[in-house]
C-alpha cells in the first residue's frame, strides 16, 4: 500500500511530497521524493511492536537548518574528493568546495547543490518483490562542475522478508566519476532516545583508510588490529569512541571508511548494528567495496527532529556503503570512474 501527501517546498523552489510504503513483512516507511530522504523507518521487534528508528525532519527547512545530507540519496559523488579538484582524461576540473575539516576546503557529497538537493520523478510500485518506489533524474553536463549527462534510477524496495533493498544504477554520455550511497541514520531506541554509544556494531573489515586532519585518506591501508577501529567482532560503539589517537580526534568519534573483505562486486555482508538488548538489529549487505560510518558527531545537542524530537550529539549512526574517498585522485583505490557505454549498478540491503 501507498500513500502520498505534500512535504514542503525546497529552497530550489520545489514542490515535495511524502509517500508512504508498506511491506507485508511489517516494515513500513515514510519517505519523500526531494532525494529520496527516508523520514520515518518503522521496523518490527520479534513481538511485531513498530517503532521508528531513523532520524528525520517534519519539512525541508528542517534538513536545511541542521543537516541537509540526513537520509537522503548522495552523488554524483558521495564523501569527499581533496580541494574539489580531479583530472579525467588529461583534462582538469574544479568543484565547489562546502567542507572544511580543520579549515581545509573540500567538495563534500556532490557540492554546494548535490542529487540530495532535487526533487526526483518518483513511481510507487507493489510487485511479487514487495513495494516500493523508483526515483529517477538527469544530472545535466556540467552540473556541479562534473563532466557529462547521467541519466540515475534508483530504486528502493521494502520486502515481505523485511528487507530494505536500495538498487542504483547510472548511465553517462561523457566519462565522469560516479560514487552514490544512502545517509539514513539508524537510532534502535528512537530518535529522541540519546546516543547510539550503546548500541553494538561489528563491521566486515580488517584495514580502514586513515586520513590527515583534512579528512582526506592518505593511501595508506591500515590494519583495525590494535586501534579502535576493530569492530571484527561485535563491540559497543561507545567502547572506544573517544580514545586518545589522532584519527579520532580529527573526526570527532568516527567518520572512517572501512575496507571491506569482499571486493568482488557481489552482495556480501558489511556490518550488523544492534540496539541495546537486542530487540532490533539490521544487518547491511552490499556490492560496494568500503562502509563509511558516521556517528553523528557533528549533531548539535537541542536540535529539533519531527515531532519536536530533540537530538544531541552521537545520536544516531549511518552506514554508507560506497566506493572508498577521494578514489578519483587515488589510483590505488578501486575506480569511480563511469564510461559511455558503461553502466554503473550498486545494491545495499538493510536485513531487518
Amino acid at each position: 500500500m501507498t500513500a502520498k501527501k505534500p512535504f514542503g517546498t525546497t529552497r530550489g523552489g520545489e514542490a515535495a511530497s511524502l509517500y508512504t510504503i508498506e511491506s507485508a513483512g511489517g516494515l513500513k516507511m515514510d519517505v519523500t521524493d526531494w532525494g529520496g530522504r527516508v523520514v520515518r523507518l518503522f521496523v518490527p521487534d520479534a513481538a511485531g511492536n513498530l517503532k521508528d528508528v531513523t532520524v528525520g525532519f517534519d519539512s525541508p527547512d528542517g534538513y536545511y537548518s541542521t543537516d541537509r545530507y540526513w537520509s537522503a540519496i548522495i552523488g554524483r559523488v558521495g564523501n569527499r574528493i581533496a580541494g574539489g579538484k580531479f583530472s579525467l582524461d588529461g583534462k582538469d576540473y574544479s568543484l565547489a568546495l562546502n567542507n572544511f575539516p580543520a579549515g581545509i576546503g573540500c567538495h563534500l557529497h556532490g557540492g554546494e547543490r548535490g542529487w540530495d538537493d532535487y526533487v526526483w520523478d518518483a513511481e510507487p510500485f507493489e510487485s511479487a518483490a514487495g513495494a516500493g518506489i523508483v526515483f529517477t533524474r538527469t544530472s545535466p553536463d556540467g552540473e556541479e562542475g562534473y563532466p557529462g549527462t547521467v541519466k540515475v534510477k534508483v530504486v528502493y524496495t521494502l520486502t515481505p522478508e523485511n528487507v530494505w533493498r536500495v538498487d542504483y544504477e547510472a548511465v553517462a554520455d561523457k566519462a565522469t566519476p560516479v560514487n552514490m550511497t544512502q545517509h539514513v541514520y539508524f537510532n534502535f531506541k528512537g530518535e529522541a532516545g540519546g546516543t547510539i554509544c550503546d548500541h553494538t556494531l561489528q563491521i566486515e573489515s580488517d584495514v580502514f583508510t586513515p586520513y590527515g586532519p583534512d579528512q582526506i585518506p592518505t593511501g595508506e591501508l591500515r590494519a583495525v588490529a590494535g586501534t579502535p577501529f576493530d569492530f571484527r567482532e561485535p563491540r559497543l560503539i561507545g567502547e572506544r569512541i573517544d580514545a586518545d589517537c589522532d584519527q579520532i580526534r580529527y573526526g570527532k568519534g568516527y567518520d572512517h571508511n572501512w575496507v571491506l573483505r569482499s571486493q568482488s562486486g557481489e552482495l556480501a555482508r558489511a556490518a550488523v548494528l544492534s540496539g541495546p538488548g537486542g530487540a532490533r538489529k539490521v544487518e547491511v549487505w552490499t556490492t560496494e567495496p568500503a562502509l563509511q560510518v558516521y556517528t553523528a558527531n557533528w549533531c548539535r545537542n537541542g536540535w529539533k527532529a519531527k515531532d519536536g524530537d530533540v537530538l544531541c550529539e552521537r545520536c544516531s549512526i549511518a552506514l554508507e556503503t560506497q566506493h572508498f574517498p577521494d578514489s578519483v585522485n587515488r589510483a590505488n583505490f578501486p575506480s569511480t570512474i563511469l564510461r559511455p557505454g558503461e553502466t554503473y549498478r550498486s545494491t545495499t540491503e538493510f536485513r531487518f
